[in-house]
């Protein structure tokens, strides 16, 4: 405890004596203690929230959704800040706050089922690049040549070097 109290008050405050002002240690250590706290507990809070609100917002007729209550069941109707599910064979129809709704089955099966399908086209692309690579990647090595004129032309041309080699 004394040397919590020395850190955050400085010596004086520890041994009972006056202080002629705050501490810019441990004023520096309070914001640093505040921000760590913000970043650590309050601001991945209010991501959570913020999520688990857009889901409760995007539930739609035919949904299955499970309750905080753990009841499981197909929502049948939509309103502002309650819906009614259908749960069970016999069909019994229960109303609930939206606030009550833990997960949507059915929204996060969507989910899955298209990064499962961006999975499979990134990998259907690749796999396109990479036959394409194989079939035009490897380029002929061929000689680009200008027109010199005609065949005749070009042997006279040939003789005529052949005949200053000798």
């Amino acid at each position: 405890m004394n040397l919590l109290t020395l850190s955050l008050f400085g010596g004086a405050a520890a041994e009972g004596g006056a202080t002629g002002g705050a501490n810019p240690m441990s004023l520096i250590l309070m914001v640093g203690v505040f921000v760590l706290m913000y970043f650590m507990m309050i601001r991945p809070q209010k991501k959570r929230q913020k999520e688990e609100q857009e889901m409760r917002d995007s539930i739609q007729i035919g949904d299955e959704i499970v309750t905080i209550g753990g009841i499981m069941g197909r929502v049948v109707t939509v309103k502002d800040d309650s819906i009614v599910i259908e749960t069970g064979t016999d069909r019994t129809k229960i109303k609930f706050l939206k606030s009550a709704i833990q997960t949507n089955q059915t929204a996060n099966d969507r989910m899955a089922a298209e990064k499962k399908a961006a999975e499979d086209a990134k990998k259907a692309q690749s796999e396109k690049n990479a036959i394409d690579q194989a079939v035009n990647g490897k380029k002929k090595k061929t000689k680009t040549v200008e027109n010199k004129g005609s065949v005749e032309e070009l042997k006279a041309e040939e003789d005529a070097q052949k005949s200053d080699e000798e």
